[in-house]
């Protein structure tokens, strides 16, 4: 079997990826829960365009608020591709293996999208210790992310081959 090099790493990959979008999820989603609480009795003292916001972090800086949405969203996405992705691995054969390369390459397009939120984060400086733990996942996870893709799409290849001579 040619492809079996490709499926054990996509196989590895996919598990790494499920427990680290796991592990961006779980931390967003407890920012958003310590921002929902916090925002009444802080907010309240703001400014206008930042008390009509419905979500006010009390933590880090003005990128938090995107950063975090946006870990939460792609955290969702990356567990949910994830799992299918491991599926598909499992059957290994064209339509899966293209669905799981169309779903992957989606899932790293949304990861770049957090991890750029989560280097402007870096940027501006001042934040706690959960968010540069999020700040840290989500820029490993991107990378990984593009392993995992890289790994499927060369699957892609194997079991597919190319057409030569052929008009």
């Amino acid at each position: 079997m040619a492809s079996g090099g490709s499926k054990s790493v996509a196989f590895i990959l996919l598990t790494l990826n499920l427990v680290l979008y796991f592990i961006v999820l779980v931390i967003a989603s407890w920012a958003v829960n310590h921002g929902i609480q916090r925002s009444g009795e802080t907010a309240s003292v703001l400014s206008l365009p930042v008390h009509i916001f419905p979500i006010y972090f009390p933590m880090g800086n003005m990128t938090t608020g995107f950063f975090i949405i946006f870990s939460l969203i792609v955290g969702v996405v990356g567990c949910t591709t994830s799992l299918t992705g491991l599926h598909n691995i499992f059957q290994w054969n064209a339509p899966n293996i293209h669905a799981a390369a169309m779903s992957s390459l989606t899932t790293w397009a949304l990861t770049l999208l957090a991890m750029g939120f989560a280097c402007k984060e870096i940027e501006l400086g001042w934040t706690d210790s959960n968010l540069r733990t999020l700040e840290t996942i989500t820029i490993i996870v991107s990378a990984t992310q593009l392993l995992c893709t890289g790994v499927i799409h060369v699957g892609i290849s194997e079991i597919i081959p190319p057409r030569i001579g052929r008009v």
